[in-house]
């Protein structure tokens, strides 16, 4: 069996993250909590959960914020400004945040790397529709009439984000409210809340004004503290399908808005007629990267009967050669598992696969390692179509393989597990790969591509996965409020107050 050596991180002293709350750097009213890193043992931060009291003050400095006019009201070119500003600052601070990242999260640091640069993308982007939240003008109602519809903001949104791509989530949304002028307070999650906690200070030194952006810390009960305030206008949130019931159910009292982007089990669909070799090395990464934590994982293959058996091998031939390892180690392909509990899950979910019939066709048990936790990259053979591992979220450096006869049962698979946030299809038929895309409930289809994203394509999904879209240009407008205003001019409408024939 193989064993990983974990290198001792750099000598660091662990980081105390505050709370901010109107600018100010708190401690929190909650208890202490210690953060160790899931690949190296060691303590690498910690902070003070924020109290129920401590989130009252976060969404009152955002409501003050807000009503005050400071954000909401200066021109579109001014809040493009600072978050071109905050997007350098990404870009100036990228080895830093993905050193904390990795340090948070077990992921490899050259995938951090990526995402922060990435991240540094979307506030790019979400910068340029700050000066085009325009919204429609009509003139064609009759001679007398003129009607505008404007988007206004929504008020203050209550940000939360998950533990798997910290920086990279919470800039799928928070630049998006701040281009049209919201307020926020962000709480990210308790495992991995560094490199969001920088972005609030990086906010703050570009010039963000007191109580636009605040942020909290802690677990569930801050952010279902957060996400039933009634001084919110809106949550956006994303993680499980589940917490996201929640979050929603919180909204529903108050009927605010919500933006969920939640679970996935994610399909790769592949035809004989495919180019097998690119579709390979996708389907691979699809299921590996950063460790299978991802709700766009490829954690499901499904193969054509035709091919099923000879594709399988050298998936599993392929996958044998994923380096696994020290995060901090530049070709580390998938580093450390984000927690002992979620280790726990993972291996369950193997052990159930086995009882529902599928095979252990690679891997399938924890590494031996000197420091953290490490899962195999795992592929599950012969799964039936019906069993929980083809149709429930893993995530994990788990590969289930299903076989289909046809375009119909690849469909039929791939829209059984009501989730909807993505799926791949490869085939160089293109009746066959726009049939698939068109009968398929999911947010996002690759055709001969996978995980390819750009902040210029929407992203979310269908059914179970969410509710919603993230970037694009549409993306501001999960933010705002639209209104009109109806205009007459000329002459006086006839009274109606006499009634019929008066004269």
């Amino acid at each position: 069996m193989t064993t990983i050596t974990s290198t001792a991180p750099p000598t660091i002293t662990a980081n105390i993250w505050p709370n901010i709350v109107a600018g100010r750097e708190i401690s929190g009213g909650g208890v202490e909590v210690l953060r160790d890193s899931p690949a190296h043992d060691v303590r690498v931060a910690s902070y003070h959960s924020a109290s129920e009291a401590d989130v009252d003050a976060a969404v009152t400095a955002a409501h003050k914020a807000f009503s005050s006019g400071a954000w909401s009201q200066t021109p579109g070119a001014e809040r493009a400004a600072l978050l071109r500003r905050v997007a350098a600052r990404i870009e100036a601070e990228r080895d830093e945040l993905a050193l904390i990242e990795t340090l948070e999260s077990g992921k490899p640091i050259s995938q951090a790397r990526d995402e922060v640069s990435s991240a540094a993308g979307i506030w790019y982007y979400a910068a340029s529709l700050a000066q085009h939240a325009y919204g429609d003008a009509h003139n064609d109602l009759g001679p007398n009439y003129l009607a505008v519809t404007v988007k206004e903001p929504v008020g203050v949104v209550g940000v939360i984000t998950p533990w798997n791509f910290p920086l990279l989530i919470v800039s799928q949304k928070l630049p998006f409210a701040l281009a049209v002028g919201c307020t926020a307070v962000v709480k990210p999650s308790d495992l991995t809340p560094g490199t969001t906690t920088r972005l609030v200070q990086i906010l703050h030194d570009e010039g963000a004004p007191h109580g636009v952006v605040n942020l909290v810390h802690g677990g569930g009960d801050v952010g279902g503290w957060l996400s039933a305030h009634p001084g919110t206008h809106m949550t956006t949130f994303t993680g499980s399908t589940g917490v996201g019931r929640m979050v929603a159910q919180a909204a529903a009292k108050d009927l605010k808005k919500v933006s969920l982007e939640l679970g996935g089990k994610n399909p790769q669909v592949v035809f004989p007629d495919a180019d097998l070799d690119a579709a390979l090395e996708k389907v691979v990464f699809g299921a590996y990267f950063n460790q299978g934590e991802c709700c766009n994982a490829g954690s499901r293959l499904l193969v054509h009967a035709d091919i099923a058996e000879e594709f399988t091998e050298r998936v599993v031939q392929r996958a044998q050669d994923v380096a696994v390892g020290d995060p901090l180690d530049q070709s580390t392909k998938v580093g450390a598992l984000i927690s002992e509990k979620h280790l726990g899950v993972v291996s369950g979910y193997v052990d159930l696969g086995q009882q529902e019939g599928a095979s252990v066709a690679l891997g399938g048990s924890q590494l031996d390692s000197d420091r953290g936790r490490y899962y195999s990259p795992t592929v599950l053979a012969a799964v039936p179509k019906t069993a929980r591992v083809a149709r429930e979220e893993i995530f994990g450096p788990v590969l289930s393989v299903v076989r289909f006869a046809d375009l119909s049962e690849a469909v039929e698979i791939t829209n059984a597990t009501g989730y909807g946030l993505s799926a791949g299809v490869w085939s160089r038929d293109i009746d066959t790969a726009l049939g698939y895309a068109r009968a398929t409930k999911a947010g996002t289809v690759w055709i001969n591509c996978f995980m390819d994203g750009f902040p210029e394509i929407s992203f979310g999904g269908y059914g179970a996965s969410g509710i919603g879209r993230e970037l694009g240009r549409t993306a501001i407008d999960e933010y705002v409020e639209h209104k009109s205003t109806i205009i007459r001019s000329g002459a006086q409408a006839p009274s109606w107050v006499g009634g019929v024939g008066e004269k």
